[in-house]
């Protein structure tokens, strides 16, 4: 078996503040740490119920986070960004069996997370299909794309309950819960134990149940908080100015969507 692992840090244990998400700040070792351990966690998991490869990427602002030689040996990590339009699921194709999630986090205008955003704070709202889009849903949407179910989530409430409304057979470790600029978090090791446990819950089970339909066609809209951005954004081809804060994109095909992302957020 073959296991995709997506990570972010956000929805790690304890992360509450900005600076605990920035490796300039001296806040940030101690939560690249337990990103580390809950991925590594979930590796072992994966490892228990007989992968045999497991690729990493780590998805997080400088894609440099996750501290090599902690992991298993069995693992690939994917460092940095390479303007691959898959983005937090680079290298992810059709060989995989399974895709995870770990340390994922709400969505912008969640409060379910003191660190809910979309992509970047520029970002006020993603809508696909007329649905608030999370990270978790445009990479949901990906693996769909090269037909590789996503079977776990961990990170906070909100986004496991709606990882579990997208995809009901999902498997979720929840670590934590946001109480406006507070979180409240289980204890790190649990964590660390819950991620390894339901990971092997999940690869054992049916994960057929966990592929996620595609739709035919897509419907976008993005507001940014900078009318500017929308503006310059608006010149994307194919894109439209809505409103001063929002552009608008159709397509059929979930890859140029992608592309449009790539263009109009990751810059």
């Amino acid at each position: 078996m073959k296991v995709f692992i997506s990570a972010d840090i956000e929805g790690i244990t304890g992360v509450t503040h900005w600076d605990e998400a920035d490796r300039l700040k001296s806040d940030y070792n101690e939560f690249r740490e337990q990103m580390t351990a809950e991925v590594s966690a979930a590796c072992e998991g994966a490892l228990l119920t007989g992968a045999a490869e497991i690729w990493v990427k780590d998805a997080h602002a400088s894609a440099r986070n996750l501290i090599a030689a902690k992991l298993p040996k069995q693992t690939r990590l994917i460092r940095g960004w390479s303007g691959h339009p898959f983005s937090m699921v680079q290298e992810l194709d059709e060989s995989f069996q399974a895709m995870l999630m770990v340390g994922y986090h709400s969505r912008a205008g969640s409060d379910a997370n003191p660190l809910a955003h979309t992509i970047s704070g520029n970002i006020a709202a993603i809508k696909i299909n007329g649905n608030y889009a999370s990270e978790l849903l445009m990479h949901a949407y990906t693996a769909a794309y090269v037909n590789v179910p996503l079977v776990f989530v961990s990170g906070d409430e909100g986004i496991c309950q709606d990882a579990t409304m997208l995809i009901p057979p999902v498997t979720t470790v929840a670590v934590k819960r946001g109480v406006g600029e507070a979180s409240i978090n289980i204890h790190p090791h649990l964590a660390v134990d819950q991620i390894i446990e339901r990971v092997q819950t999940a690869l054992q089970a049916d994960m057929s149940k966990c592929l996620l339909p595609l739709p035919e066609n897509f419907t976008v809209q993005i507001t940014y908080k900078d009318h500017a951005m929308a503006h310059r954004a608006s010149y994307f081809p194919g894109a439209v100015l809505e409103h001063p804060h929002t552009i608008g994109f159709e397509a059929n095909d979930y890859f140029e969507v992608l592309t449009f992302f790539s263009f109009v957020l990751f810059t």
